[in-house]
């Protein structure tokens, strides 16, 4: 029987884990409240084992909206794909959505849009299109996916310009909306005590996966910098590492910094991520590349003003916003930027302009605007 959805949505979706999953629930539920029909198709196998760098890629944290889930894509078998597009041919959706993030999805993605029925609508919602982390096929792989789509959509105006630069076809360059599911903000003290973090220190943190390009290596060193040695400031590192460990514990032991850096490597739950926020005053990003963060938007939402790279495309909201500092990719230039970003005054400016304009990012207003876009051109 056939469904007749508005939008099928392809990608990450429960039970796996990560921001790009939360992220399709989030535009699945804000579709919804349109009266716009929605399903979301996700992967009965992403990535295999011995390419995931991870713990796990499910996660244990229940999803309670009413979403429509079903598993049943496979990432990198193609046996599999012909009875996936059957199943997509039988939803007869007016839209199917590809969320692209890694070229590792164009064979998968890309062989199914090629043989979609040419009444169903080809959108990719695309995170990054020129990877963090290179190799030499990807850009083979997203011309194969690029040439098979009828729109794209992004999460911020860098990547669309990225996109504008390989292809002539209509785009619509979003903004990274922050999730609704997100936990309230705790009082600071309250939580503190919960952490067993000091009162009188001021706490940085470092949020998400651990992978070279984040550059962690370069907040760590800046701790060891002059101009923070004997400031009392400390660095809480949460998230899982995506590469091997040891080399930050290392670091900081050669730097002798283990009172004043704390490395805590896993995946973080919402409730733990409700008690970093909460606890930090500030917010560091120093990545040495990037185009956008989900880890911006949870610094919205918990009000902490943010630390970021001088990286196009990652900096623009803040910067737009007046919400943060922009630093140089550099332990010095990091250092002066954290004791800037501490000063009372600025902190109070940056905090009152987040929630000046914290109200632009919902994912209500991103749906209503993308969807918008669609149907005027499709």
């Amino acid at each position: 029987m056939k469904k007749n959805l508005d939008y099928l949505l392809i990608g990450p979706a429960y039970p796996f884990r990560g921001g790009i999953a939360e992220t399709q629930h989030q535009l699945a539920l804000a579709l919804q409240k349109k009266g716009r029909k929605v399903e979301l198709l996700t992967f009965s196998s992403l990535y295999p084992k011995i390419l995931f760098p991870g713990k796990t890629q499910f996660s244990h944290e229940m999803v309670l909206e009413k979403l429509k889930i079903t598993r049943l894509m496979h990432a990198y078998n193609p046996f599999y794909w012909r009875r996936v597009l059957r199943y997509v041919e039988s939803c007869s959706p007016k839209f199917v959505v590809f969320r692209y993030y890694t070229p590792f999805l164009a064979m998968s993605y890309g062989w199914m849009a090629k043989r979609l029925s040419e009444k169903i609508i080809r959108v990719a919602l695309v995170d990054n299109w020129i990877p963090h982390e290179k190799n030499i096929f990807d850009n083979h792989l997203n011309n194969f996916f690029g040439k098979q789509i009828d729109f794209f959509t992004t999460l911020s105006e860098f990547v669309a310009k990225q996109i504008n630069n390989q292809y002539k076809k209509p785009i619509w360059s979003g903004f990274h909306p922050i999730n609704e599911n997100l936990l309230p903000i705790i009082n600071q003290d309250e939580v503190r005590r919960k952490l067993n973090w000091e009162q009188s220190t001021n706490y940085v943190l470092f949020f998400g996966l651990i992978r070279k390009y984040k550059g962690l290596d370069l907040l760590i060193k800046s701790f060891s910098t002059e101009i923070l040695m004997n400031k009392n400031i400390k660095l809480y590192v949460a998230g899982e590492c995506y590469e091997n460990p040891k080399k930050y514990f290392k670091l900081v032991d050669k730097l002798k910094l283990k009172k004043r850096i704390i490395l805590d490597f896993k995946f973080m739950n919402k409730k733990q991520i409700q008690n970093l926020f909460s606890g930090a005053d500030i917010i560091a990003q120093t990545y040495t590349t990037g185009t956008q963060s989900g880890v911006t938007p949870i610094a919205y939402h918990y009000n902490k003003p943010i630390l970021i790279s001088n990286i196009d495309g990652l900096k623009n909201s803040i910067v737009k916003d007046k919400t943060g500092e922009v630093v140089k990719n550099d332990p010095q230039s990091i250092a002066k930027g954290i004791i800037s970003l501490l000063e009372r005054r600025k902190k109070i400016e940056y905090t009152s302009n987040i929630k000046k304009n914290i109200s632009k990012y919902s994912w209500t207003l991103y749906a209503s605007m993308w969807d918008k876009y669609l149907s005027q051109n499709k």
